[in-house]
């Protein structure tokens, strides 16, 4: 049986492998173009949460990022962190997230989940937080994530699935789902007559 450590690195990998899944075959105008009202679009997804990932698992346990992050300074405008720059490349942002998570995994690595840290950003009464908690909260972050992806990218092209080799999705042709959506839509007007 794989010990809790190695049990945690595969969830948070799985949900790594989801996220970037989701830039499959799109152009620079797809990845980048907001999706809805608050500007949510994939290559900002993947620009924050690596970006995540270098300072949860680098700043807090002392293990700085080895590049600099200027759209997280203080002086950074408000979402910079959530959207990629016309000069980071989708090229750019994908090989950030690839050095992230490679920088993650060494911490993760190289300390115990009972090692502990500081998240500068949190209030004195949730620190000092172990790896293990970092782990977790990770993990969260990254499939909250990983579903606003799956939801942007299905309304850019129509693609949708958990990860390649399983779109975790019942397997029927375009009629099908037209008329299931159909069939969504009729029963939310009848609740909302009842109602």
């Amino acid at each position: 049986m794989p010990d809790e450590k190695d049990t945690l690195k595969r969830y948070l990998q799985a949900q790594r492998d989801g996220l970037l899944w989701k830039l499959d075959g799109l152009g620079e105008r797809d990845a980048r173009w907001p999706m809805t009202p608050t500007g949510t679009n994939l290559l900002g997804l993947i620009k924050h949460v690596g970006s995540m990932e270098y300072d949860y698992f680098g700043l807090v346990f002392d293990r700085p990022k080895p590049e600099p992050m200027p759209w997280l300074d203080e002086d950074a405008e408000m979402n910079a962190d959530l959207w990629a720059t016309a000069d980071q490349s989708l090229e750019w942002v994908t090989a950030f997230y690839r050095r992230a998570t490679a920088h993650a995994d060494a911490t993760i690595d190289a300390l115990g989940l009972d090692d502990t840290g500081t998240v500068p950003w949190w209030p004195p009464e949730r620190n000092p937080v172990t790896l293990h908690q970092i782990l977790v909260h990770m993990i969260a972050e990254t499939a909250r994530h990983a579903g606003h992806a799956d939801i942007v990218r299905e309304l850019t092209d129509g693609a949708a699935g958990l990860r390649p080799g399983n779109s975790n999705l019942p397997d029927e042709d375009a009629r099908w789902w037209a008329d299931y959506v159909d069939r969504l839509k009729r029963t939310a007007d009848e609740a909302d007559t009842r109602g």
